[in-house]
């Protein structure tokens, strides 16, 4: 059998849905062009959302779970880079929340804040994920300049004044849950945001941050941070995530990273929980998977 049946005339729009059946024309049409068809994300959208301030566009992404929210509401994971990972994260919680009492993860609400582009990086979040312009580095790895910088006070700015509040109206979340995931300059700017605005989430994902950009603003950040510190009722959790192949990067931001955290450890009886975790065998790419999947155990552990 050639996997091919005989039909007499049938239409295909371009998602595989059938639209027109003509018995009396004769047309042959195999099983695979009758089951192909667009693969979405279950319980997705997207929309894109024009900053107020400075009109920068970014394309929001939101996951939630198909069952009815717990009368709090559910956790909220924001995502960073979400061109480059939103799957990746919407289906390792799907998957790992069908059964919490056997893997300790609850159902979550993903928000993915990325960019109106195809690829799965936007120049633009030079601007958006660095709290100052670098002095150390004036060109990328391949000789052309640098995209601006310099703009995660305003992108924290949108985060909490305006897609936050959208969010919250739209979908059942539980503000007292709330989680920002970032990797490599994402990381940076949630080790920004827990500086600048700590009480604005209770879990901070810093994977891979890029510590080595303009260091000396965010050692300084960090001691501002640590003097004026004063915990809320709420404990708030750092996980710093590196793979170990990134040790050998001139950039020594696995040592950055941990020597930050032994710093931060400090807090750790006034309302601060720090994580520092190197993957094995991973780099700087594929410690994501894994990392996403300490974060969660991490974020939406069920509560007691």
């Amino acid at each position: 059998m050639n996997g091919s049946v005989a039909v007499q005339s049938v239409s295909i729009e371009g998602d595989g849905s059938i639209v027109a059946f003509k018995p009396n024309e004769q047309s042959e049409v195999t099983l695979k062009d009758l089951a192909r068809g667009k693969v979405d994300i279950p319980w997705a959208e997207q929309w894109i959302m024009k900053s107020r301030d400075h009109h920068r566009r970014y394309q929001i992404l939101v996951a939630r779970p198909p069952e009815a929210p717990p009368p709090a509401g559910f956790p909220v994971i924001y995502l960073l880079d979400a061109n480059s990972v939103f799957g990746t994260m919407v289906e390792a919680v799907r998957l790992q929340s069908r059964r919490p009492d056997k893997t300790g993860i609850v159902p979550a609400v993903i928000v993915g804040i990325g960019y109106p582009v195809d690829g799965p990086f936007a120049p633009e979040r030079f601007y958006d994920l660095t709290p100052a312009a670098t002095k150390e580095y004036l060109n990328r790895a391949d000789s052309t300049p640098l995209p601006e910088q310099g703009g995660a006070a305003h992108f924290l700015k949108f985060i909490e004044e305006e897609l936050k509040p959208q969010i919250e109206d739209e979908f059942p979340v539980d503000r007292s849950r709330q989680t920002i995931f970032g990797h490599s300059l994402g990381g940076l700017f949630v080790l920004y945001a827990l500086f600048a605005k700590p009480h604005a989430f209770q879990s901070y994902i810093a994977g891979s941050p890029s510590l080595h950009w303009n260091e000396s603003f965010l050692l300084e950040a960090e001691r501002e941070f640590a003097k004026g510190w004063q915990p809320e009722a709420n404990r708030i959790e750092l996980l710093l995530g590196v793979g170990e192949m990134e040790k050998t990067h001139v950039s020594r931001n696995c040592d950055r990273a941990l020597a930050l955290s032994e710093r931060l450890a400090a807090l750790s009886g006034r309302g601060l929980d720090v994580e520092y975790k190197e993957f094995e065998g991973e780099g700087h790419v594929s410690v994501l998977p894994v990392l996403i999947s300490r974060a969660l155990r991490l974020a939406l552990r069920p509560k007691p």
